[in-house]
Order: structure tokens, then C-alpha cells, then sequence
């Protein structure tokens, strides 16, 4: 498989999640951010101006419309960063620095919002405001992703081994809607950190009393979430749709 079939079969809405249409859009969205990145980050290695013309110099391995896609794939189906090297014919290494530099510009863009074109959610304070303002019930909850294991001797390793998967890990917090439209996703957390800890270190707790009309759903990790805040958060059992209010 040359690079022009990888394309092709990346961009297919199967693997990345988006329409041809709306996949263009967000290339010319994020492409002059990208490169003024790229531009600063050269500016800084040679400490002065450009001293060749535009162009000039070794070329990218991945041109920026590969390095979206393989960025959409990883997200969206979890395919490892050695498999999208192997379709992609370059290093995982190569893949690794892609998905750094791209992920930063989507999570940039915020969350769409349903019903409302030109509004998105980039920060917590907009989720919330969002929820108090349309009524919507929350639902927060933790994931996990596992990771390689970080180099024996490196400080801070055992932060990573998760307690409950017993496998090195990264913690996000997620919220989404009623619906299950995710609106806000978290800072990456090693994956050691009980989700009562990231919830609170992301600030949900203080947006709550910030917005005492919010409702919102947790799993057992959050239960002294739902505790502090008895009026406002319900607790989901596992496997179950209904919630329970969680007593003191």
C-alpha cells in the first residue's frame, strides 16, 4: 500500500468520522496554525530569521493532510501508532510527533454544540454555562487509555500503573450531554489518579457551586462528588441506565 491508497482509505468517514466535505474544512481550518507553529519552532532551533527562501530544506515525511488523518484514525478507532506507521510506510516515532502536534489544534477548536452552528465549547466555564442555560443534565466520567510503559528508572513510572486496570495508563475526564454528545474532554492525567482526584483537579467541583442550577450524572469513582453535592449530582450504577441519588 503506497501513501496515496493509505490516504484514501484514512479519509474514508469509516476510519476518521467525517465527511469528505467537513474533513477538507477542518484541513483548511487548522493548516495555517499549523504552520505558524512549525514556523516558530524552526524561528527558536536557528535563532534568527530565514536564511533560505520558502521551501527550502528537508521535507516533511507526512505532508500536514497525512498527519490529520492518521491524528482523526488514532482518536477515533485506537489504532496503535506502529500500525498507522506501517500504512503510512514511515516511523512510529514520525506518527507519535504527528498526533502531538495535531491533537493541540483540535482540542483548540472546542465542541460543537447541536442545533447551534458557529457555537462551540473550548473551556469548562462554557460547558457549564452551556448546561445551566439549555437545562441539561451532565454525565462525567473518567477513561482510560492504556500506554506504553515509561523507561525503567524514569521518575514518576508508577504514576502511570492504573489500580484498576493494572496496566500503565493515561486518565481523561470526559462530560457529555443527555444524548451521549461528548462536550468537554479533560487534561491527560496519569492513569494512577482516582477519578475523585481528576474531577476535582480539572475544577468540576468549583462549577458546580458556581452553577447550582446543574445537574449531573457520575459513576461510583465520583461518589464523593455526588456526596458534596447532594442536590446536584446523581450516581450511575454500573450497567445500568437508571441513577440513584447517593446518600450522605
Amino acid at each position: 500500500m503506497n501513501i496515496e491508497q493509505a490516504r484514501a482509505a484514512m479519509s474514508h468517514p469509516a476510519f476518521c468520522g467525517l465527511t469528505h466535505q467537513h474533513l477538507g474544512e477542518l484541513i483548511e481550518e487548522l493548516a495555517p496554525g499549523w504552520e505558524a507553529r512549525c514556523e516558530s519552532g524552526r524561528y527558536e532551533r536557528r535563532q534568527g530569521a530565514r536564511r533560505r527562501q520558502t521551501g527550502g530544506g528537508p521535507k516533511y515525511e507526512l505532508v500536514f493532510t497525512d498527519r490529520v488523518l492518521a491524528t482523526l484514525v488514532h482518536l477515533r478507532t485506537g489504532l496503535s501508532h506502529l500500525a498507522l506507521a506501517v500504512i503510512c510506510e514511515v516511523g512510529s516515532s514520525t506518527i507519535g510527533r504527528a498526533i502531538s502536534e495535531i491533537r493541540p489544534l483540535l482540542a483548540e477548536r472546542g465542541f460543537a454544540v447541536p442545533d447551534r452552528p458557529g457555537i462551540r465549547l473550548r473551556t469548562l466555564a462554557d460547558v457549564f454555562a452551556y448546561a445551566a442555560t439549555e437545562n441539561i443534565t451532565l454525565r462525567i466520567d473518567g477513561t482510560e487509555t492504556q500506554v506504553r510503559r515509561p523507561k525503567a528508572h524514569c521518575p514518576g513510572r508508577r504514576a502511570f500503573v492504573s489500580g484498576k486496570r493494572r496496566q500503565n495508563t493515561i486518565k481523561t475526564t470526559t462530560i457529555s450531554g443527555q444524548q451521549g454528545r461528548t462536550l468537554w474532554s479533560g487534561a491527560v492525567r496519569p492513569g494512577r489518579m482516582h477519578d475523585q482526584t481528576a474531577v476535582r483537579t480539572e475544577g468540576i467541583a468549583d462549577q458546580l457551586r458556581q452553577h447550582p442550577t446543574v445537574k449531573a450524572e457520575v459513576d461510583e469513582g465520583c461518589r464523593g462528588l455526588a456526596n458534596e453535592f447532594p442536590d446536584q449530582s446523581t450516581t450511575r450504577r454500573p450497567g445500568s441506565r437508571r441513577t440513584s441519588t447517593t446518600r450522605r
